[in-house]
């Protein structure tokens, strides 16, 4: 008869010997940190084997839990690839994607309509906290906003994250924005979820005498960008996430200046497998290219050129 350890006592302390702390493999598990420690505890009482040595802001696996830990990460990356393989063998054909409501709803969710006509048998799920987490055991991948560096994922950069002012035209015209400086005394809208990215334009653009935090401030920036579109003033938005209005004209960028925040913007993020999964395989290579041809769209030009 196979005897087997107790199981989430294994992934949890794998989990933590290898990211190096309760927090982070409580992040990858998404359970508490406290709930890792309990876990790793109830293990260790099974074995009757210390597993890490336990100091003030440290962690660090005795010898025996180094062992044991260099023998689970392969055999438990070779339960999630055999998992994959029977997922696909099976036929699974739901993705669930953990993204942001604001990405979710500006620009993901108005494009979606093409990869339903172009693979009908594939469900595509979005659930909500791809802004703060990659991905958990039951998400296929996350659309996430950083830097980039997920060392145990495989990440696909998708789109620029250009900050530029945006306001209806008839907001501009009362309020006679035609250089930046002319934002002095204006209502600036904020997103707390992002709260430093009016900062992050006034210093490119070199105005250093208007407070970056005053305004109105809303929850998401699907809110503030809604406010701007009801006239209620000028808001700081990522280009790509406003393009659609800016297309129809809702709103208008005021002024040239842009705010390109580099390598900090939005990434596909999913375990280093997870390209085995057909479905998954197009889904991303459907939304790479629906972010190319985001990037070759063409907007209405600011009328500060013709004025």
């Amino acid at each position: 008869m196979r005897k087997l350890p107790f199981l989430n006592g294994v992934r949890a302390f794998e989990a933590a010997a290898r990211t190096g702390s309760f927090t982070a493999a409580g992040h990858e598990l998404n359970v508490t940190p406290a709930a890792i420690s309990r876990m790793v505890h109830l293990l260790e009482e099974r074995l009757s084997v210390s597993l890490f040595e336990r100091k003030a802001n440290r962690l660090k696996p005795t010898p025996a839990g180094r062992v044991y830990q260099l023998g689970l990460t392969p055999l438990l990356d070779q339960l999630a690839s055999l998992t994959e393989q029977l997922g696909a063998l099976s036929g699974a054909r739901t993705l669930t994607v953990g993204v942001g409501p604001t990405f979710a709803t500006r620009w993901l969710i108005p494009r979606l309509v093409d990869f339903q006509k172009r693979e009908p048998e594939v469900e595509v799920r979005f659930v909500t906290g791809g802004a703060t987490v990659p991905f958990n055991d039951d998400w296929t991948c996350g659309i996430r906003l950083g830097d980039g560096n997920w060392p145990d994922c495989e990440v696909d950069r998708l789109v620029s994250n250009e900050l530029i002012p945006v306001c209806t035209p008839d907001y501009r015209r009362e309020a006679k924005l035609k250089n930046p400086s002319d934002l002095a005394g204006r209502t600036l809208l904020h997103s707390l979820a992002r709260p430093d990215d009016w900062m992050h334009w006034l210093n490119a653009a070199g105005l250093t005498g208007i407070d970056s935090f005053a305004g109105l401030k809303y929850q998401s920036s699907v809110m503030v960008y809604q406010a701007a579109i009801e006239g209620q003033g000028v808001a700081i938005a990522q280009k790509f996430l406003v393009e659609d209005d800016l297309r129809r004209r809702r709103l208008v960028q005021p002024f040239a200046i842009t705010c390109d925040r580099g390598n900090y913007t939005y990434y596909l993020i999913y375990p280093k497998n997870r390209l085995r999964n057909p479905s998954f395989r197009t889904f991303r290579q459907w939304l790479v290219e629906q972010t190319q041809e985001s990037a070759r769209g063409r907007l209405p030009k600011d009328d500060t050129a013709a004025r």
